[in-house]
């Protein structure tokens, strides 16, 4: 049976973005994973998720790449329905380092896996949300961060440059479809407990740096996952164009 509120989310295998799914499962979505690799961990998240009663596929596609998304958004139309939330949550990380010694292909993967993905997943989503085009409007969460503000010296400013860029995406699009029955609207998370750390080379950053957070703890992915719903429900209804800064205060 399908289910009239219908939520995408990208990198949605792990970390924040698998305690999305679950969320937007407990409140009354079908639930579409998105993930790039591991398909046990995806594959664990569904069942969690069928275990409570909520409908949810998995779809293994690389969302940086066009046809990949086209693949994606055509498999929620057909086993779904149409969709009513997007979150666009797929980045990667790479390891610690100076810009003067990350690598140009470094740079343009980063770039092409966190802001392309974005853009190629908004505009499939537009398409069929705007009421331009027959749709009946909708939601797109951008995951973005704290690090689009703080540039991260001397860790990932290829990633920060990334997160900016998303930012930007963020206010343009939010603008663009607003008067088309789409809101658009970024999550910031800071220092948030998740296996990201570990492709950056530190595990246990949030723990080392977790001193200099105002509220003296790192974030847990649940705490994101909340914002985010917000964020796509009507609870927001007159939000669009806006940022949350889940971020301890930092």
């Amino acid at each position: 049976m399908k289910s009239n509120k219908i939520a995408l989310i990208t990198g949605s295998s792990r970390g924040i973005g698998a305690e999305t799914a679950k969320l937007f499962a407990e409140n009354g979505y079908a639930v579409c994973i998105n993930y790039v690799s591991n398909d046990a961990a995806a594959e664990k998240v569904k069942n969690e998720i069928l275990l409570n009663g909520a409908n949810c596929i998995c779809v293994k596609a690389d969302v940086s790449i066009a046809s990949d998304v086209i693949r994606l958004f055509e498999t929620v139309d057909r086993e779904l329905g149409s969709i009513s939330v997007l979150v666009n949550n797929a980045a990667i990380l790479k390891i610690q380092s100076r810009m003067e010694d990350i690598s140009e292909e470094r740079f343009s993967e980063v770039l092409q896996k966190n802001v392309i993905s974005c853009f190629l997943c908004c505009k499939e989503a537009v398409k069929r949300m705007s009421t331009k085009h027959g749709g009946t409007g909708g939601a797109i969460v951008n995951v973005s961060s704290g690090a689009a503000k703080s540039g991260s010296p001397n860790e990932y400013i290829d990633y920060a440059a990334s997160k900016g860029a998303v930012d930007t995406l963020t206010r343009g699009l939010a603008l663009e479809v607003a008067a088309e029955g789409i809101r658009v609207n970024a999550v910031r998370p800071g220092m948030i407990h998740t296996e990201m750390h570990a492709s950056g080379g530190e595990p246990n950053r949030v723990d080392r740096l977790k001193a200099k957070i105002p509220l003296q703890r790192g974030g847990e992915a649940k705490e994101v996952a909340e914002a985010i719903l917000w964020l796509a429900t009507e609870k927001s209804s007159y939000v669009t164009g806006s940022f949350i800064d889940s971020t301890g205060g930092l």
